[in-house]
């Protein structure tokens, strides 16, 4: 819930002394798009919701109306009516004629999938996507664009347009209403578990430890977490376009164990919620590395889509990527870096209700690892590391 309080920023990596980057701008600027919550994070937390207000752009944004509206037909909000000087008016950009610039744009978002987009007005231009979480992309040519929670690009632009005229960019919420009651089961509903709405991957909701994995493992404190892993498939016949037929479920707290430097595929699936007609968009976010987003698809993955719709000639380098509803996404990563890394939806509400899981990897190599004290700080460690004085 930090970045819904505010306690969050760009951190932009240069490239290296004498490193060329492989296209060329004359300027920059950067984006950083996030939601405003009209809630304390306390009563975020406490209700776990995940309806913002309002969206933002470089902590500017407008509640009640939209500057859009005059342009676009396809909402009810009132006009905005601003002056220029109000906190609230549009971030705006000053660029030059006939020069290029490279937008960094990152979501922070606690809430919000967001689609960036080119308004009427600025027809003629292109953002041409030259970066995504921090790798470089084969450049290619976009008129709108999806960010998720977590995930960051660069695009760059060309002011070769009237010079005369302002031109629009903005920023709308994808994949669900701007405002929804403040309820525990508006879009987050999965399975039941005790009364309360949970998510589940393959049936089990993930409930996190009172003490970290890292230094449970590595010190052999076997009753500090579900020992058996968590189910590596859900059944074929499941149908993931409606409810489930059980809506019951489990919480775990077990690990997928996975040997160093083994290669993993992952297929993400989303199905139906608990009521008819409904899925979401989840951003989900990898820890610790890397990975390789295969591909995308609608409805069931099936053998024949591992078969043909895969990309494994050059498909992109990503760490958070997003699954769209009723459909599926196949990542792939090396496990590479000896730990315990998690892997779950970037909204973290939706962690809290159990949308993750966990990779151990490299096991047996932990014992070369050095834990920092603050990691052993809670749980049973914590009692270890008085008694035996682990620091």
């Amino acid at each position: 819930m930090q970045r819904s309080a505010g306690l969050y920023g760009m951190l932009i990596v240069w490239a290296g002394d004498g490193v060329k980057e492989p296209f060329r701008y004359d300027g920059e600027f950067n984006l950083l798009l996030s939601d405003w919550w009209h809630k304390s994070v306390h009563e975020q937390e406490l209700g776990l919701s995940s309806v913002p207000s309002v969206g933002s752009v470089n902590l500017t944004g407008q509640y009640n109306c939209s500057l859009a509206a005059s342009y676009i037909n396809y909402t009810s909000a009132a006009q905005c009516t601003l002056g220029g000087g109000e906190h609230c008016a549009p971030y705006v950009l000053h660029v030059l004629p006939n020069k290029t610039y490279r937008l960094r744009l990152a979501s922070t978002t606690n809430g919000f999938s967001f689609l960036l987009t080119e308004m009427p007005k600025m027809e003629g231009y292109k953002m041409v996507v030259v970066e995504a979480d921090g790798n470089y992309v084969q450049p290619f040519n976009v008129n709108d664009l999806d960010i998720y929670s977590g995930e960051s690009y660069s695009v760059l632009i060309t002011s070769d347009q009237d010079p005369r005229q302002n031109y629009w960019i903005a920023v709308g919420v994808r994949g669900r209403e701007t405002y929804t009651p403040q309820a525990l089961t508006q879009g987050l509903t999965q399975n039941i578990f005790n009364g309360q709405t949970k998510w589940s991957i393959n049936n089990i909701s993930l409930a996190l430890p009172p003490t970290p994995y890292l230094g449970t493992i590595k010190y052999n404190v076997l009753s500090a977490f579900d020992q058996t892993g968590p189910p590596e498939s859900f059944p074929a016949d499941y149908d993931v376009m409606n409810p489930p037929l059980n809506p019951s479920t489990t919480v775990g707290s077990g690990v997928y164990v996975l040997g160093l430097n083994t290669t993993v595929d992952i297929i993400l699936q989303n199905a139906n919620m608990l009521s008819v007609n409904k899925s979401e968009i989840h951003p989900w976010h990898l820890y610790g590395h890397d990975f390789w987003v295969l591909g995308y698809g609608k409805g069931k993955f099936t053998a024949e889509d591992g078969d043909k719709r895969l990309n494994l000639e050059n498909p992109p380098l990503r760490n958070t990527a997003e699954i769209f509803p009723y459909a599926w996404s196949a990542l792939r990563f090396v496990a590479d870096t000896p730990g315990v890394w998690a892997f779950h939806c970037h909204f973290e509400p939706h962690l809290h209700m159990g949308i993750g899981v966990l990779f151990a990897e490299g096991v047996n190599a932990l014992w070369k690892v050095k834990i920092p004290s603050e990691a052993l700080a809670c749980g049973a460690t914590a009692k270890m590391v008085a008694i035996n004085d682990l620091y």
